[in-house]
């Protein structure tokens, strides 16, 4: 029984496997020219720099699914949306994600400063939709959620860099 079983079930979990990509959600997540949403519109406040790249993602507003593996959220159907861009120049830079209606999501904001995909505590910021207050681990996603209407819903997200050894916060007047 368990060969057979095995002999059904495999072909299709590997038939559903989605290889790792930096560019999942990609396309999804892209804003067009006058486009009317439903997006959100996130300022980005606090930069430590302009190196690297920023990462905006939108996820359901669950805590099993805030900040899960995209290829796990894509392969159950559920909302994943990424925008990545080389950080503008702007003095408070704007970001445009799609989502697919109204609705509540949560959302977060990558640093990438050095490029590499990952965050990196040390070296790198972070951020979040409604700015909860960072510590050592992930907010609980009802500080995070935010609601989205049918059009273009603004965000300010603040960014959090490491502050010395022991602290996770906006930069000294950036808050």
């Amino acid at each position: 029984m368990t060969k057979l079983l095995l002999a059904v079930a495999l072909p299709l979990l590997t038939a559903a496997y989605i290889p790792p990509s930096p560019d999942l959600g990609k396309a999804e997540g892209q804003c067009r020219p006058d486009e009317a949403g439903p997006a959100f519109l996130a300022d980005v406040i606090g930069l430590k720099d302009r190196t690297g790249q920023l990462k905006l993602e939108v996820y359901p507003a669950t805590e099993s699914d805030f900040l899960a593996d995209d290829n796990v959220l894509v392969m159950a159907g559920k909302t994943f949306r990424r925008v990545e861009v080389p950080v503008p120049a702007d003095p408070v830079p704007r970001l445009c994600i799609r989502i697919p209606g109204p609705g509540t999501y949560a959302v977060s904001l990558l640093h990438d400063r050095d490029n590499n995909h990952r965050f990196n505590w040390q070296r790198d910021g972070i951020g979040f939709s409604r700015n909860p207050k960072i510590g050592w681990s992930k907010p609980k996603v009802a500080r995070v959620a935010t609601e989205a209407g049918a059009g273009l819903t603004q965000l300010q997200i603040v960014m959090n860099y490491r502050n010395g050894l022991f602290s996770v916060g906006p930069l000294a007047g950036k808050r």
